[in-house]
């Protein structure tokens, strides 16, 4: 319940836009047009607008590109074979490739495909309507995205990186807790790791995000060293994330018997996640953090195994991550960008 809570306490204003953006869209497309039902241009909207905050505007050019490409590929089929299977089956595989050759995103490939399809079975006059519907509920997704309700860069890293950092935390505490316990059931740490790499796979996907929107949006002066010491952080965070999952993987190999010599330096981690969670961007949390994780390597178990001496060698590695997390700093303009 608490991770739901979380996801609804993250997106609920997302999710408000979307509604809003919808409602918005239809009612601009049933003034303009007064030839059709304008049902494609909520559905473009919601399309454009259905990503993380900072990919919108990218995402509204890619559903009006596929939605082009689609008609006019469906249209090509249609004149030259009618409505038929074949027509759809050549009309989907040429706009496929089509999209392919315009960079391959999943998003452009399947709305290619659904214009092709809507050519080819309504004819040429369906495929207009959907150029004409995506063009102005892909205007409404910019509009909300890029004007109305710009994402702030520096917001927009924080709020990833807290929630990579509270995930890693509760991976960490149950993968302590299955190291003090005989018995325990290690496949409930295997679920607990599924969903970080979603969300590492998150993060580094909205740091490229932050460095187009410091570029592009209305915030661009703003907070410039700020931004680039978020987009710094960001780039420790994904390095300090994998070094814990292979801590994880490592640990969990170990014989029954010696897991719990290891159990206080794998809790001691998640006590460190836990505290830069609550305050990622504080600087005394940052030290605190850093200096609490130095202190685990004092303490070192007996490694006399391979084995254990992995599973340390990768505790010396997540601390180090640790610190550089802790100690990140401002990336010089245009650096690392996407």
């Amino acid at each position: 319940m608490g991770r739901a809570w979380r996801r609804v306490a993250d997106n609920w204003w997302p999710v408000l836009q979307q509604a809003m953006a919808a409602a918005l869209s239809w009612w601009i497309a049933g003034l303009v047009f007064d030839h059709h039902l304008p049902i494609f241009a909520p559905i473009a909207t919601l399309v454009a607008l259905n990503t993380p905050v900072g990919g919108r505007g990218t995402n509204a050019v890619r559903v009006v590109s596929g939605v082009i490409v689609g008609v006019i590929v469906g249209h090509v089929a249609y004149q030259f074979l009618g409505h038929g299977a074949s027509a759809i089956g050549t009309a989907v595989l040429a706009a496929l490739l089509a999209a392919l050759l315009l960079g391959g995103e999943r998003i452009t490939m399947a709305q290619a495909a659904v214009g092709a399809v809507i050519s080819v079975a309504a004819g040429q006059q369906a495929g207009i309507v959907r150029v004409e519907d995506a063009l102005l509920g892909a205007g409404v997704a910019l509009a909300f995205s890029q004007i109305l309700f710009p994402a702030h860069p520096v917001s927009l890293l924080a709020r990833a990186q807290t929630r990579t950092l509270q995930a890693l935390g509760e991976a960490l505490e149950l993968t302590a807790r299955t190291l003090r316990a005989e018995n325990e059931r290690i496949d409930r740490v295997w679920d607990d790791m599924r969903p970080l790499y979603t969300l590492l796979d998150n993060l580094a996907g909205t740091r490229e995000n932050t460095s187009a929107v410091a570029t592009l949006t209305r915030h661009r002066r703003r907070n410039t060293e700020a931004v680039q010491r978020e987009i710094a952080s960001a780039r420790h965070l994904n390095l300090l994330g994998n070094s814990c999952l292979s801590l994880i993987r490592s640990a969990m190999t170990l014989d029954e018997g010696r897991r719990s010599a290891f159990a206080p330096a794998v809790g001691a981690l998640a006590q460190i996640v836990r505290l830069l969670a609550d305050e990622p961007r504080d600087d005394d949390v940052r030290q605190r953090a850093a200096d609490a994780a130095l202190h685990i390597l004092q303490n070192p178990p007996d490694t006399a195994t391979p084995q254990a001496t992995a599973v340390w060698q990768n505790v010396r590695l997540a601390v180090r991550d640790v610190v550089a997390f802790a100690a990140a700093e401002p990336d010089p303009p245009g650096a690392h960008a996407p």
